[in-house]
């Protein structure tokens, strides 16, 4: 006989899992006692606010292609997690997060920290279920594995009332988990695929997702080298294709470069494989016609709620990106000055002009190119700064970059943490605004006690960049809530136990970022940034000015 804890914890481990991240609750006191026998197998890391260990999970899963886990108590613990869950959604990333419920003889009286999380997380997750009967842990736990990572990966949310928890059972755990193959394409539609493509005057391949192998990378790579056809990265997955290789001509998302909204629009077809069509990767939906687009669309999506949800293709096929990529094979056809002029331009979108700050992030993250391994692991959050690790690094084909396709600010640094517990031999650099950064900066404390500290870079200018933006082009010259007084983060990251510096010109980066790397208790170096730096090619007076000259002449 165990209780409902111990089952699901035994569970768990014989599904593979390893690490948990979560803030203890004692609606979940049970769980809590049976990981205290699995250290070394599943272990707890125990973060500081639930909102980080829920990014954290996030995270894991989105770099580890298994779900992340995440332990929260009831009500006020779980609406702070609920930014992690829907990050996790929008980043198709696998996800489980467990939290505690009231006893099921107390449902629906609007108990302490009582929530109904079906109705909470209904839309937000890929499955929200309450457990109410003990005997049925194991069948809930498989499908939720299962759930979390096939069709589109993403999060499930499971309620553990407190009972079923403490509820002995002499059910029998888990054996492991369901072997599951890609679904892959019928012969027929990959015929048709390859006779449309080889048929284009400009064929594009677009790209997103978290769930591709190494094999699957590796056989479209050299699908689309054989057959010198473009590709560019769906927003912030272009770590998923080797940014090196002569076809990558670069990344649609914010801030999207010219000539790959000319690429997308140009285009009479696109493969599009293992894309979720959202806002960043379309330009508000305005670079294909919805519902029908003017290119010709062969949509691969494992899941069928993603083919035709936005966009008719004019081919869907229903499999998954690795085996879609295995079935490939090269075309031929005059479209060699296309792809030519696509890299081209990639490349030569990492020249930029002199940037007015001490601290000129041109030269800094052309630094960091050079000195990065080539296993590093980059990770952001949201503002005007992500702009340096997203649009201004090549990611080869062992680099990885964790950024929240939901724009969450704060995810940056627990990523950065969840990357060092999954990987603690890796380079992990955080890359953070002065606000972003304070709006998890706490979770230091989960990395110091976990032994998982990267290195973070905190850009600080001084203002909510990215709303500062906006505001000076809307209503320039009136500043209104986005200017920020900081704390000194050399000192708070130092009692922390980091190594912490200040630095304050770009002379001093490449000297200041090699004592980062030496240190063995991470490191965070804050950057002199000017407010004026706040986009590589406009300057934040060049959005003022331009805006005020519009208005007068409206």
């Amino acid at each position: 006989m165990r209780n409902g804890g111990q089952l699901l914890v035994e569970s768990l481990v014989a599904l593979g899992a390893t690490k948990g991240f979560g803030v203890p609750g004692e609606s979940y006191l049970a769980v809590l006692d049976a990981l205290h026998d699995t250290q070394g197998k599943l272990d707890f890391v125990l973060c500081r606010n639930e909102g980080g260990a829920a990014f954290m999970a996030a995270a894991w899963g989105k770099l580890t292609g298994q779900p992340g886990l995440c332990f929260v108590t009831r009500g006020p613990g779980v609406t702070n997690a609920s930014i992690g869950v829907h990050t996790a959604m929008q980043d198709s990333a696998p996800m489980i997060l467990f939290v505690g419920q009231v006893g099921t003889d107390m449902k629906g009286r609007e108990a302490f920290q009582e929530i109904d999380y079906r109705a909470v997380f209904g839309t937000m997750a890929k499955w929200a279920v309450e457990i109410d009967d003990v005997e049925r842990i194991p069948e809930i736990l498989a499908r939720a594995w299962t759930t979390a990572t096939t069709g589109r990966p993403g999060p499930v949310v499971i309620a553990l009332p407190e009972d079923m928890l403490t509820r002995l059972t002499d059910a029998a755990p888990l054996a492991g988990p369901a072997r599951m193959a890609e679904p892959a394409p019928a012969a027929g539609a990959m015929a048709e695929a390859l006779a449309m493509l080889e048929g284009a005057a400009r064929p594009l391949v677009l790209l997103g997702g978290c769930n591709w192998t190494e094999a699957g990378q590796k056989a479209l790579q050299g699908f689309a080298e054989a057959s010198d056809i473009p590709v560019v990265a769906a927003f912030r997955y272009q770590d998923q294709f080797d940014n090196f290789s002569p076809v990558y001509a670069g990344e649609a998302g914010v801030g999207m470069p010219a000539h790959v909204r000319k690429l997308i629009l140009d285009a009479d077809v696109i493969l599009a494989i293992n894309v979720r069509f959202g806002e960043m990767t379309t330009d508000g939906y305005t670079l294909l016609n919805v519902p029908v687009p003017s290119q010709k669309l062969i949509h691969v999506h494992a899941s069928d709620r993603e083919i035709g949800k936005i966009y008719q293709p004019t081919l869907g096929i229903q499999a998954g990106p690795n085996a879609f990529a295995a079935a490939l094979r090269p075309v031929k056809g005059g479209w060699a000055d296309w792809r030519a002029k696509g890299r081209k331009a990639y490349e030569d979108g990492f020249e930029a002009p002199v940037q007015p700050s001490p601290v000129d992030m041109v030269l800094a993250t052309a630094h960091l190119r050079e000195v990065l391994p080539e296993d590093a692991i980059l990770t952001n959050g949201a503002g005007n700064f992500t702009v340096w690790p997203n649009k201004f690094y090549k990611f080869g084909p062992k680099a990885r970059l964790l950024a929240p396709q939901s724009g969450a600010m704060g995810y940056g640094v627990p990523a950065a943490i969840a990357a060092k517990v999954a990987f603690p031999e890796r380079t992990v650099v955080c890359f953070a605004g002065d606000g972003d950064f304070q709006m998890n900066c706490q979770e230091l404390g989960t990395a110091m006690q976990a032994g998982a500290q990267p290195i973070i870079l905190v850009l600080n200018n001084g203002i909510y960049g990215t709303i500062r933006a906006h505001q000076e082009r809307n209503y320039p010259a009136r500043v209104s809530g986005t200017e920020l007084q900081n704390p000194d983060f050399v000192m708070l990251a130092q009692s922390y136990g980091y190594h912490a510096e200040r630095v304050e010109t770009t002379g001093d980066f490449p000297a200041a970022f090699a004592r980062a790397r030496a240190s063995r208790t991470g490191a965070l170096l804050e950057l002199n940034i000017s407010p004026e730096a706040l986009t590589p090619r406009q300057t934040l007076s060049q959005m003022r000015e331009a805006a005020l000259k519009a208005k007068e002449t409206a």
